[in-house]
């Protein structure tokens, strides 16, 4: 594009693991910025758009048309600009991340080329020399057709042979350059147009610290009040309320009433009716059975979730806490991805635990698949993905040295911590289920519709799906927006919530299926739950629409990566489903007579 690059050429910083998977470039710019020093009306460079330039004029306008934005950083911190918004009583101000590129004002595209930085030190008191830190950084961005004071004045390009322009005042660094709404004044991107670009930076004492300096990107009262997090914690609350109610009601009352008529010892009379028995109890030597189709799968996917399952709870405590905060960049990246891959210790003894207790014979394997089934997954989608980007030329594009990388903290780390957790776990002895499982399998009666499989399994993601979808909002907003996303308190919440639904909603289906003599559980309460990452890969279609982006890469790369985090989410949901049903069936086979 027709921007200035510095002298050299622009160079990458160093960056870690994290920034390259988030899709952070951080690259040198042509712009001088000295401490306490101020600045204007500098110029940086012109460019003059030639015939031969029309695919970079079509590049630009292309951007300007798109919204796309400049993102700048000073000692860390990113560059803010203040966007009015339209309130409840009056028009107010906020910053937002970056400066616009340019503007289209009645189908012409003008481009930004003078921007006013204000940058804003707080003092230090050091006995050995003055000194200071950098606590804000603002910009306020300014398209304006700059013109020299003689006509026949020319610039080479040289920095410092610019001839005096009558478009900026020279010694005027607090308002250089006033706004203006005639579009004639403005610097538009056409061919034949010649940009010149120029600078101030004026410098401002403040009385911010250092340790708040972030609170200007991380107050969201500007887009998202703190009420709107409390409605969706208040709105997932009533949900488990009202599942919690209705196991109370229904479940504990029922399971009562059922044990104590199962533990009954039986009337001479009602031994002579020979009354036949209906519920759950027929199902005791059954319900305990090995799943009947991919009992291997079933433990690898279970296992996955497990790890997922860590994995989030860790990560979510120590962002709530504030080790992993936006000041680090990278950091919540690296974080997860060093603790998936040391989450394997639980994803390895959980899999092979349930195995074991499958009598499964083949746990080489089952352990095997728990290590590679669900990462090879994920990575042949990201490097697809990965592929695409590099074809276009994206930062989201991870460089091939990262990738070895990812690759040597899943071999060397992940699969060793999975087969450390499968070691313990063989070793555990089986714990015995409270009854004995039948030789002979008992045949299923009919299923009213309300229990298919088909209807159960789409009807119990809802539920959970409406614990988080309005956190989901905000966390796809980080995502795809550029938003900064910090309210792990909140989300802390939701994820807890997300939790006991999800038992809730396992055990109340459950019981349901064994009362109708359907012992077939084990896939039905993972699978359950799972469908809350359908509905989230639903509700991710449906936010497509706010990208506004009609590229075919943009497509792909959207729900290529949506679809990873719901398989992902189904997962862990999964086996939050599965082990609460575990929990439930051994509790209520456990409290009943057997003869």
């Amino acid at each position: 594009m027709p921007f200035c690059t510095p002298e050299g050429g622009a160079r990458m910083t160093s960056e870690n693991l994290g920034e390259f998977l988030s899709g952070d470039r951080i690259e040198t710019s042509p712009y001088s910025i000295y401490m306490q020093h101020n600045i204007s009306c500098t110029a940086l460079c012109q460019v003059e758009l030639q015939d031969a330039d029309k695919e970079k004029v079509d590049n630009l306008q292309k951007a300007i048309r798109r919204d796309y934005r400049h993102n700048w950083i000073i000692d860390n911190l990113p560059a803010a600009s203040l966007v009015p918004v339209e309130g409840e009583d009056a028009t107010q101000t906020y910053y937002s991340q970056g400066f616009p590129v340019g503007e289209v004002i009645d189908g012409k595209y003008y481009v930004n080329n003078h921007v006013h930085m204000v940058v804003d030190y707080h003092p230090m008191d050091l006995e050995e020399e003055p000194s200071a830190r950098v606590v804000g950084f603002k910009v306020e961005p300014f398209s304006v057709k700059h013109a020299f004071q003689s006509p026949a004045a020319y610039w080479t390009g040289a920095p410092g042979d610019m001839p005096p322009l009558s478009t900026c005042e020279k010694d005027n660094f607090i308002n250089p350059v006033k706004p203006t709404v005639d579009p004639s004044q403005k610097q538009e991107v056409a061919v034949g147009q010649r940009i010149i670009y120029t600078y101030d930076v004026a410098w401002k004492q403040s009385d911010t610290h250092w340790a708040s300096r972030w609170d200007i990107y991380l107050t969201m009262n500007h887009a998202v009040k703190n009420r709107v997090h409390w409605f969706s914690i208040v709105n997932s609350l009533l949900i488990v309320l009202f599942l919690t109610a209705m196991i109370a009601m229904i479940l504990i009352r029922n399971l009562h009433r059922d044990i104590m008529r199962y533990n009954r010892v039986p009337t001479d009379e009602e031994k002579a009716e020979e009354r036949e028995e209906t519920g759950w109890k027929l199902v005791h030597a059954d319900v305990f059975r090995p799943p009947a189709k991919y009992p291997m799968l079933f433990c690898v996917l279970v296992g996955t979730g497990v790890q997922l399952l860590c994995m989030g709870i860790v990560t979510i405590a120590f962002a709530a806490i504030g080790f992993v905060n936006p000041s680090n960049r990278g950091s919540l990246a690296v974080s997860m991805l060093l603790l998936y891959v040391l989450m394997g210790v639980p994803a390895g003894y959980s899999s092979s635990v349930l195995y074991k207790s499958f009598k499964g014979r083949q746990w080489q394997q089952c352990t095997l698949l728990t290590a590679l089934l669900f990462p090879s997954l994920c990575f042949t989608i990201f490097l697809s993905l990965n592929l695409m980007s590099q074809r276009y030329h994206s930062t989201q594009a991870v460089p091939f040295v990262e990738i070895i990388k990812v690759l040597a903290l899943w071999f060397c780390i992940s699969v060793p911590m999975v087969f450390l957790g499968a070691y313990f776990g063989y070793r555990k002895p089986v714990e015995p289920y409270p009854v004995v499982t039948s030789n002979i399998p008992r045949q299923i009666p009919d299923q009213p519709w309300f229990l298919w499989s088909c209807f159960t399994i789409t009807v119990g993601g809802i539920l959970p799906y409406g614990a988080v979808f309005i956190e989901m909002f905000f966390i796809l907003q980080s995502l795809w927006m550029g938003n900064y996303y910090y309210v792990f308190g909140f989300l802390m919440l939701v994820f807890i919530i997300l939790i006991v639904t999800c038992a809730d909603i396992a055990m109340v289906f459950c019981y349901f299926q064994l009362c109708a003599e359907d012992y077939h559980w084990w896939w039905r309460s993972f699978l359950t739950t799972a469908s809350t990452g359908a509905w989230v890969f639903a509700y991710s279609a449906i936010y497509f629409s706010n990208l506004q982006s009609t590229m075919l890469a943009t497509y792909v790369l959207y729900f290529g990566y949506m679809a990873l985090l719901s398989l992902g989410l189904a997962a862990l949901t999964g086996c939050i489903g599965f082990y609460s049903c575990l929990w439930f069936t051994r509790k209520i086979y456990a409290s009943i007579k057997v003869d």
